[in-house]
């Protein structure tokens, strides 16, 4: 009998063989990509206060999840015994869409977790991916209405769907903060569309939700607190991206009151971080894309004095809750759409109060703080311009010196590796400001797997800790250094006139 006219214990079968392969599959290629990160020296260390592992950490364990959910599919496409290749057969452009919009991303992942990519790359290969699809018929023509009709996108729809597909893309990576977070949103998204794929008879997407959830769960086993592999943007961009395609595909088979409303509910989390995200970074002028420790899951631990642990924990119930809601969604009446809608809202005012968000006293220091950032884009565009010119260590270290005034710290330290067996080279300034103890922003510089050593500023001004926007520069112009060095290293090593004996640092 064909897969479309089977009985729903085979195929509910055949989704259980799916899972279970993707499973094991996920579970060894975890082993095998932990084991070959540590043997590789690919791990992600610890350059940075936002940071919350103690000690480096291989990364690339997006890559188990990948094949863990490509492997049994195509497996079960190749054997065709369950039926498989005719249900693949039946809708090509969802397959192709899936598996090669997939693999665009997961190698823009592997090839940022590797090499590191800048958001102009992964905007240009996100962007072009979400147009593919669009084209191939992933298109979002419909947003819900409980009160009415639905609303008819028309010309809409194209910055609409490519907004929807790149945004979940980067909603999931911005929750890979703290170990297992990411994995579990993921699962529990995963298991939302599993459910109304098979609700609704969709074969095909019920499959493919099942084979990820598999591979996510495999990878998990290794990923929650404490863990000892992430799934780094190789993961949670493909995570990201799944998600969104057939978030799509579900709710357009859904009925028109609840067209986008169930899968933005089900996503509620990651899609409310974001948002927070931006608005807090435009109103602080901060980069976009820059790091913080104020997503939710950071407040959760700060403010609520959650552990770190216990802080997933928190998220994952309240991505439960919004999950029930999205299948309550999918179907309630108008009057119950509004009165979910309702308990959604007040869940949402309750957390965003709870965590401090949008406080009268957070405004005002916001406002210092954008004032203070403007000035310190400038500082941090014209070190980067000198970072771009130098051929010697010396030279480098004569563009970075004016960092140290003008940040007021009381010392700045370079340190650079010597090429083979050469002697590290060690530039510091050191200055009065001030009698505390100091605290230090200590970040490395590195290109990809090309480590050459680190760049340290040091505060006596009486702070507690390191203000994140003046960490923030320290990044950027640590990565410009990096980027730069790693070109000239390819042709000969940065010498210096200036190398300063200091001794060895505690």
């Amino acid at each position: 009998m064909s897969a479309g006219g089977r009985p729903s214990h085979a195929r509910m079968i055949t989704y259980f063989v799916a899972f279970v392969l993707s499973l094991v599959v996920s579970t060894a290629a975890t082993l095998v990509v932990r084991n070959r990160a540590h043997a590789w020296n690919l791990l992600d260390r610890v350059g940075s206060s936002r940071k919350v592992h103690t000690h480096a950490v291989p990364r690339l364990g997006g890559i188990a999840i990948v094949a863990g959910f490509f492997a049994p599919l195509l497996g079960l496409l190749w054997a065709d015994s369950s039926g498989v290749g005719y249900v693949f057969r039946s809708d090509p452009a969802v397959v192709q869409g899936i598996f090669l919009g997939g693999l665009a991303i997961a190698l823009l992942g592997l090839y940022d977790d590797l090499r590191g990519a800048g958001a102009r790359l992964k905007f240009a290969v996100q962007f072009s991916v979400a147009l593919a699809l669009y084209g191939a018929g992933f298109q979002v023509e419909l947003l819900a209405n409980p009160f009415g009709e639905p609303f008819a996108l028309g010309v809409l729809a194209l910055p609409f769907t490519l907004l929807w597909v790149v945004g979940l893309i980067n909603a999931i990576n911005l929750m890979d903060g703290l170990d297992g977070l990411a994995g579990g949103v993921a699962f529990i998204g995963v298991g939302t569309n599993f459910v109304l794929a098979v609700a609704r008879g969709d074969v095909l997407l019920a499959l493919f939700m099942a084979a990820l959830a598999g591979a996510v769960l495999g990878f998990l086993v290794f990923n929650f607190n404490p863990a000892s592999i992430f799934m780094g943007d190789t993961g949670s961009m493909f995570l990201g991206l799944v998600l969104a395609v057939v978030s799509i595909k579900t709710s357009s088979k859904a009925g028109t009151a609840v067209a986008m409303l169930v899968p933005i509910i089900a996503m509620g989390v990651p899609i409310m971080d974001t948002l927070l995200a931006v608005i807090r970074r435009s109103v602080m002028g901060r980069p976009l894309f820059s790091a913080d420790r104020d997503h939710i899951h950071h407040r959760l631990m700060s403010r609520v004095a959650l552990s770190h642990r216990n802080a997933v924990l928190v998220l994952y119930g309240i991505c439960v809750l919004f999950a029930l809601t999205a299948l309550g969604l999918a179907y309630a009446n108008s009057a119950q759409t509004a009165l979910l809608l309702v308990a959604v809202a007040i869940v949402v005012t309750v957390l965003v109060r709870k965590l401090g968000y949008f406080s009268p006293a957070e405004g005002a220091a916001n406002q210092a703080t954008r004032r203070r950032n403007t000035q310190l884009r400038k500082v941090v565009r014209d070190v980067t311009e000198g970072l771009g010119r130098f051929s010697t260590a010396a030279e480098a270290w004569g563009a970075l010196e004016p960092l140290a005034g003008a940040l007021e710290m009381s010392r700045l330290r370079l340190e650079l590796a010597g090429e083979g067996s050469g002697e590290r080279q060690v530039f510091e300034r050191q200055r009065e400001a001030g009698a505390s103890l100091p605290v230090r922003a200590r970040v490395d510089v590195r290109a990809g797997p090309s480590d050459f050593g680190f760049l340290e500023g040091a505060w006596a001004d009486g702070r507690a800790e390191v203000n994140r926007d003046e960490e923030l520069a320290l990044e950027l112009l640590a990565d410009a250094l990096a980027q730069r060095l790693a070109s000239l290293r390819a042709g000969r090593t940065p010498s210096s006139d200036r190398v300063v004996s200091l001794r060895k640092q505690g």
